[in-house]
């Protein structure tokens, strides 16, 4: 048995409908991209702005390249700005990420999280910096993306630091992000209901949703994960809707050990997300 942290956080509210259950959901962890969903509402309060629009060109080259990109990594050039916020939802694009993060800028997105009433959550600001610091370069550092590939040699800028850390983190709690999930989807930090529905279009492409919610169910999500030496990160937070009901949910786990403890860890993981998701929409529609 791998010792582990855990928490949990499942809501239901609907006509007739209303309950939860819990496993401490107050305890701030590790989240990874989960943090994503907030990067996204504050691009799409931006864009409601007129401080920025979708079809805009934004660049793709090496000054925000970074690692984990699987739609950007070997790409350079320009593209729309809702195709970046869709990679950085949908396959979680770090390089995606780290554009629309540039772009909005990472204390707007910190204000969002304060104006969501967020004590526990705290973002990077970028996963290039979040690599850096916790590579052990000095706090403010961008070891670039030279610095970046040079860490899957194994090299180090300085002593390596923990991922939950005070300075470039990835952190919150299953209480704040079912917070934050049953608020942004009644477009509560919106002003207009056309960004409500594309921040739910967009929301509804995670690919952690087909692995988890039951088929022909509506579900906007994003997970995040992480493995950094012998620390590890598996998490989804998000919400279904279930006839007239909303599930609103948040399952986290951090551990140490080693890489291939990932393998016993994530499909028990994986299946009873699963599990609780299906027995709570199988209520609901009974």
């Amino acid at each position: 048995k791998i010792p582990a942290t855990k928490s949990a956080l499942i809501v239901c509210e609907g006509p007739g409908q209303s309950w939860r259950d819990e496993r401490d959901p107050q305890v701030p962890l590790f989240i990874g991209s989960a943090v994503k969903t907030f990067i996204l509402a504050q691009a799409l309060r931006a864009s409601e702005a007129g401080l920025l629009s979708e079809t805009d060109q934004w660049a793709v080259d090496d000054k925000v390249r970074s690692a984990s990109s699987p739609v950007l990594l070997n790409l350079t050039g320009t593209t729309q700005a809702r195709s970046i916020l869709e990679a950085m939802i949908a396959h979680s694009d770090n390089t995606a990420t780290d554009i629309a993060l540039a772009k909005v800028g990472p204390d707007k997105v910190r204000a969002l999280i304060a104006e969501a009433g967020l004590k526990n959550t705290r973002i990077p600001d970028s996963t290039r910096r979040l690599f850096s610091y916790i590579a052990g370069a000095p706090l403010g550092t961008d070891i670039g993306w030279e610095g970046v590939k040079k860490l899957e040699t194994g090299w180090m800028p300085g002593p390596p630091r923990p991922p939950v850390n005070d300075q470039e983190t990835m952190v919150s709690s299953a209480d704040e992000l079912v917070k934050w999930y049953q608020a942004a989807l009644t477009g509560a930090f919106f002003s207009k209901p056309a960004t409500l529905t594309e921040f739910m279009r967009i929301q509804a492409m995670a690919d952690a949703i087909a692995q988890v919610v039951p088929p022909g169910i509506a579900a906007y999500a994003k997970g995040g994960s992480i493995d950094w030496g012998d620390f590890h990160c598996f998490c989804l937070p998000g919400q279904m809707v279930v006839n007239a009901a909303r599930v609103t949910f948040c399952f986290t786990v951090n551990w140490t050990g080693p890489d291939d403890s990932v393998a016993a860890v994530f499909p028990p993981f994986r299946d009873a997300v699963a599990a609780t998701l299906k027995g709570a929409a199988d209520a609901l529609r009974a």
